[in-house]
């Protein structure tokens, strides 16, 4: 339905009281909008001893590669074969073949070691190797277990166009789940090759090009984890963790770890001031307000309080959702105009931190006709949907109460399509 079809009840009073129903055609800004992906590698503004850095790097890469040496001996010999064409994320190594996407991949090595070159060159090449030793190329394409899916897996992008990824550790729930889950040797290896999995396909969808996206924003929900007692599923945190750092350097922009138990607030302050740049911690309470700040609600799951559902049939992340401000103790109402017949109303809505109660209802143009009730008033625990036919010109009302003494967020879209009456044959 077009955004001008839907308003807030003609009595909302426009006062800056914090009571206005008010509509905001912004998204939420980014929260750190001055950061880039990568540092620019065309810029002035890049310190001289890092471009340095960059062009002695690409020289050793080259020379490696040229002179076979990039991957090691095979059998006391250097092999040389078909390295030219050796790549790394989709991206040709080889700098002289000048492609866009090298000097961006080669810059996470050089940043993870603080652009010491022969720290950098040496982790690149034991990346090439992990990878022919494990296998990675082609493990895209294995099929594992299905049931790992309830670990959680790749879903969406953020604001910025880079890949999500959900890690949801609710899916061990206690200790003896972890010990039948991961008893043997193999299935724990298993499902390091379905993590590693995961992050390919996550990589595969990065652009590594000036201006494009080049890493992958980490939600780690800790919602019913089983805690830190669980041995089997701290090795294969550390164990995953530990391929990552090492395989994967920069490829992980920010880990944001949702409904944090306290345990782990004593971790953090473990981790170095480096590794804290890189991790945001957030309480149950505040959950759907701190991911909104990097995924835009049409691209959140429902779950966290967005407006994102699994197989979605009526909407899309194209469809993007209205901003209302709802101001503390206030009760108002926000009208879907429903102009002709035969057609069906469907909407969505969410509101951050929810508590606050809504009602819905059909009010027909006609004095002679009913109203009818759709949703009795109750408490809002949940992104919301529903629809509803069309069969006589009026108007959808949807009442929204805010209890509290704070002004409320909700996220709010409609649309409406046509319809044939359903028939019932006695």
């Amino acid at each position: 339905m077009p955004e001008e079809n839907v308003f807030p009840s003609p009595s909302v009073d426009d006062d800056d009281d914090g009571s206005v129903l008010s509509f905001q055609d912004s998204p939420e800004k980014d929260p750190d909008p001055n950061s880039r992906e990568l540092e620019n590698t065309d810029s002035t503004e890049m310190k001289t001893s890092r471009k340095k850095a960059l062009l002695e790097f690409r020289c050793r890469v080259e020379d490696a590669i040229l002179c076979g040496y990039i991957l090691g001996k095979s059998k006391g010999k250097f092999n040389s074969n078909n390295l030219r064409e050796i790549s790394l994320w989709g991206v040709p190594l080889l700098p002289s073949k000048a492609h866009e996407g090298t000097d961006i991949v080669l810059m996470k090595f050089l940043k993870a070691k603080d652009f010491i070159v022969a720290e950098a060159f040496n982790m690149l090449r034991r990346t090439l190797k992990w990878r022919r030793e494990f296998g990675v190329d082609g493990i895209r394409d294995e099929e594992l277990d299905s049931g790992f899916g309830k670990f959680g897996g790749m879903d969406g992008e953020d604001r910025r166009g880079r890949p999500v990824w959900y890690s949801v550790f609710g899916g061990f729930k206690n200790r003896e789940m972890c010990k039948n889950e991961f008893g043997t040797e193999a299935k724990c290896e298993e499902f390091v090759r379905w993590k590693i999995q995961t992050m390919e396909k996550g990589v595969r969808k990065l652009g590594f090009k000036p201006g494009g996206t080049d890493s992958i924003l980490h939600i780690v929900d800790l919602k019913n984890s089983p805690g830190p007692g669980v041995k089997e599923l701290i090795s294969l945190n550390k164990k995953t963790g530990a391929i990552f750092r090492e395989n994967y350097p920069e490829i992980i922009t920010r880990n944001i770890y949702i409904n944090v138990p306290f345990w782990y607030y004593v971790r953090y302050t473990l981790q170095s001031q480096r590794s804290k740049s890189k991790f945001i911690f957030s309480r149950p309470p505040r959950v759907t307000q701190t991911l909104l700040k990097y995924i835009s609600p049409e691209n959140l799951p429902v779950q966290y309080g967005g407006l994102k559902r699994e197989n979605d049939n009526e909407f899309s992340p194209d469809d993007k959702a209205l901003i209302l401000s709802v101001g503390g103790g206030t009760r108002q109402s926000l009208q879907i105009p429903a102009a002709e017949a035969g057609v069906t109303v469907v909407w969505d809505a969410t509101v951050v931190g929810f508590d606050v109660s809504y009602k819905e209802e059909f009010m027909p143009d006609d004095d002679c006709s009913y109203n009818i009730l759709l949703q009795n008033e109750r408490k809002m625990k949940e992104s919301a949907r529903n629809s509803f036919y069309i069969n006589e010109p009026g108007r959808i009302e949807i009442t929204i109460a805010n209890a509290t003494s704070k002004k409320k967020k909700i996220f709010f879209r409609s649309k409406s399509k046509p319809t044939l009456p359903v028939y019932v044959s006695k």
